[in-house]
């Protein structure tokens, strides 16, 4: 579990919920049908005129689920594996490789390739497929919260527009001022919360993911196919080392 997402989202919360309390703690004052209606209902209609059903019921699961994975390995920690993989299959052949344990499952693909003796180009083809299909569906994701983050304060202050005016329609009777200014003032509230609270930060997370996803992938396909050609461990290393940071290759030179 990624707990960088989880931390902000609940430090998110606790930011409201203290200052509702530091308000004197009446949470009902901030509870309204009308706000929550115009929102969600709001941005949900206009995400879907943007995208097709089938695309956004899958993107809001997918883009929630990334935000909240995280990978079991790191670039670094894949270049090690695959350096060691690499000396197995020099050593003890690519037969050897059907029982080791690896930890990634993209890359365990990998290696059954290897194994299995599939040719270069077939291991090429069938990795940039399964790269290209996860970075589409993330990319999906990232465009569906975005989309509901734009929406959101937009519909917001159509909720505001449209409590305003009930209030300029209703100027003659005093008692009624209040609770439709505060209907109208919620709209804005829900929706720069849900923006910026939720949907942005889930967007910009899978962003962040498609990234990694990249770079951890184009990793395991450039060290299985040096594999696969029978390079040596220290030049599958080498070449996969400048993939990593500058940080992390000076902690694996010393670490050597």
């Amino acid at each position: 579990m990624d707990i960088a997402t989880v931390l902000g989202l609940v430090a998110s919360v606790a930011v409201l919920v203290g200052l509702i309390m530091i308000d004197g703690g009446n949470f009902a004052q901030y509870a309204d049908k009308h706000a929550v209606i115009i929102i969600f209902g709001g941005a949900f209609a206009a995400t879907l005129t943007r995208y097709p059903l089938s695309v956004v019921m899958h993107g809001i699961p997918m883009g929630f689920k990334a935000a909240m994975a995280m990978r079991s390995i790191s670039p670094r920690q894949l270049v090690e594996e695959i350096a060691t993989i690499a000396d197995v299959a020099r050593k003890q052949g690519p037969n050897a490789l059907e029982k080791l344990d690896v930890s990634d499952p993209v890359l365990a693909q990998g290696v059954r390739y290897i194994a299995d003796g599939y040719d270069v180009d077939f291991i090429r083809q069938a990795m940039e497929t399964d790269k290209d299909k996860v970075y589409a569906e993330l990319d999906e994701a990232q465009k569906i919260y975005r989309s509901i983050g734009d929406c959101a304060p937009a519909f917001g202050m159509i909720g505001t527009l449209l409590g305003m005016v009930n209030m300029f329609a209703n100027m003659t009777d005093p008692t009624k001022l209040g609770p439709i200014m505060a209907m109208a003032l919620l709209a804005t509230l829900y929706g720069a919360v849900i923006a910026n609270m939720v949907c942005m930060p889930i967007a910009d997370k899978c962003h962040l993911k498609m990234a990694e996803e990249d770079l951890c992938r184009s990793i395991i396909m450039d060290g299985v196919i040096q594999i696969r050609n029978q390079k040596s461990p220290q030049i599958v290393r080498e070449m996969l080392l400048a993939y990593l940071s500058e940080h992390d290759r000076h902690e694996m030179a010393e670490a050597a």
